[in-house]
């Protein structure tokens, strides 16, 4: 009863801390910028917001509180040394990468790198005794616990594979992307960030005087020299680009490969934990197999053909536009609009005219995905969407698509340009 007392003072002293923390702020306002972002860029390819930023923010912090809920009472178990010095590592070194691009704000990135900085300064052991701020810069890496960090990263992979199945697919946003021999396709960016607040049982001198009534997977195994609770911000962020898959595909193949890295970190940093050689190989396992992770789903999607493209079976829709007829009908993305009103279609222009012969109602043959034609229908209303709320695949009049170039940081901040005027189009159309 007295340790369960204890664990209890100590969490309300780590959510003091946690709410007090400027890290966690900076990953919901870095969340939000990359948000804001992707609103901005459906904006500018389609003339219309698929996705409410806030909205977004919101669920993403919901998502994030429950996680770390969850994390954080998987954490009371393991008995990792964090202290206030690895979180401004991780963050600072987590903020330097994401000038390069955001996708680095992944701990994954910066405790594997402050891993291989801890063992190359293994070879100059006189740097750490100087007496400048690059020695005590030294002495404070050196101190680091890398295994236990890296189990914090393999335990937020697992959650966040998790998360990347249940909400994944709900934020992705569709894109007009450049192909293959300069030809337009329409694809998906698959990406979610998520702030994750954590509660973490460490071991510390001079803490609790309560003994644990469990043993812990590290430190000295049961914590019984004093122990107490510190708030740890952790983020978890997340993007995939997909022109071959549904975004639902994409999302449960891109967890079931982050599920497999979590485990994969996770062994390799237990084994560092009691076999400290083992550190360097865990850091750049950390590294190299998150690296491997976008190589593998390169590769895959080079294999595929593209999905979102027009062909004789008719028009292919890329996204329903949420509150439309469309959505109203049942109408999916990937599915091939086949006629309208009795009409072929395979160019917009046809589309408009077909939806023109019956202005009071609609009845649309669509192919869904497995190539079978169902038929919807539904009445037409003044004011409502001259698309019925479908937006399609991209043809050769398409004004603009989105820039390659990864976003860096300070893209977010200075909103680097988003998209770019394909050639022989105005601006306007």
């Amino acid at each position: 009863m007295d340790a369960a007392l204890e664990v209890l003072s100590q969490a309300g002293s780590a959510a003091l801390q946690l709410l007090i923390s400027p890290f966690y702020y900076v990953a919901v306002l870095l969340i939000m910028l990359q948000y804001m972002r992707q609103t901005r860029l459906e904006r500018k390819l389609f003339h219309v917001r698929l996705h409410a930023w806030p909205r977004t923010l919101a669920k993403t912090m919901l998502a994030g509180l429950i996680v770390g809920v969850i994390a954080s009472c998987a954490g009371l178990f393991l008995g990792v040394s964090v202290t206030g010095e690895s979180v401004i590592w991780m963050w600072g070194t987590a903020a330097l990468l994401a000038l390069i691009r955001v996708r680095y704000l992944c701990f994954a990135y910066s405790v594997g790198l402050l891993g291989v900085l801890q063992w190359s300064l293994s070879w100059f052991p006189s740097l750490s005794e100087r007496g400048d701020w690059l020695g005590g810069a030294a002495a404070s890496l050196g101190r680091l616990d890398i295994p236990g960090l890296l189990v914090l990263v393999a335990l937020m992979h697992v959650a966040e594979a998790l998360l990347v199945r249940w909400q994944g697919a709900r934020f992705a946003s569709p894109l007009f992307l450049e192909g293959k021999r300069g030809k337009l396709v329409g694809g998906y960016a698959l990406q979610g960030y998520w702030p994750v607040p954590m509660l973490m049982l460490v071991p510390a001198a001079g803490g609790a005087d309560a003994a644990l009534p469990w043993a812990t997977l590290l430190g000295d195994g049961v914590l019984g020299n004093g122990w107490t609770m510190v708030g740890f911000p952790m983020m978890i962020g997340f993007t995939e680009l997909t022109r071959t898959l549904l975004p639902e595909a994409k999302a449960r193949g891109a967890s079931q490969t982050l599920l497999l890295y979590g485990l994969a970190v996770a062994a390799l940093a237990i084994g560092a934990a009691f076999w400290p050689p083992l550190t360097i190989v865990a850091a750049l396992g950390a590294l190299l197999l998150h690296e491997l992770l976008l190589v593998i789903s390169f590769l895959k999607e080079e294999a595929r053909s593209p999905l979102y493209v027009h062909d004789d079976r008719g028009l292919c829709v890329l996204a329903v536009i949420p509150g439309t007829p469309a959505e109203a009908m049942g109408i999916l993305a990937g599915e091939i609009l086949h006629k309208v009103n009795g009409v072929r279609v395979r160019r917009i222009e046809e589309l408009y005219a077909a939806l023109h012969v019956n202005s009071a109602f609609c009845k649309l043959e669509v192919l869904n995905h497995e190539g079978h034609i169902k038929f919807v229908q539904r009445a037409r209303y003044a004011g409502e969407h001259h698309q019925l709320g479908v937006i399609l695949a991209p043809d050769e009049k398409a004004g603009f698509y989105a820039a390659a170039r990864p976003a860096s940081l300070l893209d977010l901040i200075r909103r680097g340009r988003l998209a770019r005027q394909r050639k022989g189009t105005s601006a306007s159309s």
